[in-house]
């Protein structure tokens, strides 16, 4: 009998231990704007991988370049640009990145706003489409990637000093969104993306390519568990899904 007892308590460690190797947890570190694509990236890969959860956290590049640096447990990291990527491979917390998308810059108003068709350009008259009293939702300048696009578009417009008192800095591109659809702020600076995503903001205008720096999005595997989802980042399907947002894909 006892013998009996030890082989089904033997059978009942060894199905926990399938059960528990079965199941795989992805954790993805990714910038803010990438939040509705790799959901639905995430929701097609576990159509095939029924046994794989893949965990998000959305936030500003900076933010969590940082938590990684401190210890968060990421298995993959995608920045919103080449600073904070390049930020881990300084620290030695990981030697490779790939360069996965683009996107653009593009100013925002509330969907019922009078404001149609801005041209900007280095003649632009801010004072006519943010008059004063008014607020520009931005990513923290300082800090949020976004924001830093911005703030160098801006300067190279010569206007960023100018428009600096009407600023509604954000801590993320979302939230700069956010505050353009609660019509808190008149206008927003966010990438075309997020632009897209949203059915209570209007693009009104283009900033020039040649303004800003390329806004690219680069990846990396900081877990080598991970690297499945990781390589199906890659794949076509994960392709159009990105492009559907209206990313740029290689």
């Amino acid at each position: 009998m006892k013998e009996i007892i030890r082989l089904l308590l033997s059978l009942t460690t060894l199905l926990v231990s399938l059960s528990a190797t079965a199941s795989q947890k992805i954790t993805v570190f990714a910038a803010a704007s990438l939040t509705n694509a790799m959901q639905d990236i995430a929701t097609s890969y576990k159509k095939e991988h029924k046994d794989t959860e893949i965990v998000f956290s959305f936030a500003s590049s900076s933010v969590l370049a940082k938590q990684i640096e401190q210890g968060a447990p990421a298995d993959i990291f995608m920045s919103a640009d080449q600073k904070w990527m390049n930020y881990l491979i300084e620290h030695k917390i990981t030697t490779e990145k790939q360069n996965l998308l683009k996107n653009g810059l593009v100013l925002i108003a509330p969907k019922q706003s009078k404001l149609d068709k801005v041209d900007i350009n280095a003649e632009t008259n801010w004072q006519t489409i943010l008059p004063k009293g008014e607020r520009l939702a931005i990513g923290d300048p300082d800090h949020v990637p976004a924001g830093l696009y911005a703030k160098e578009s801006l300067t190279n417009l010569g206007v960023f000093d100018k428009l600096l008192p009407q600023m509604a800095p954000a801590s993320n591109v979302r939230d700069a969104l956010m505050l353009v659809e609660r019509n808190e702020a008149a206008l927003g600076i966010v990438y075309s993306t997020d632009a897209k995503v949203s059915d209570k903001v209007k693009i009104v205008g283009n900033f020039p390519a040649d303004t800003f720096k390329a806004i690219e999005y680069p990846i990396t595997l900081l877990k080598p568990e991970a690297k499945e989802f990781y390589q199906y980042l890659n794949s076509q399907t994960a392709q159009n899904i990105f492009q559907k947002y209206g990313f740029l894909t290689k």
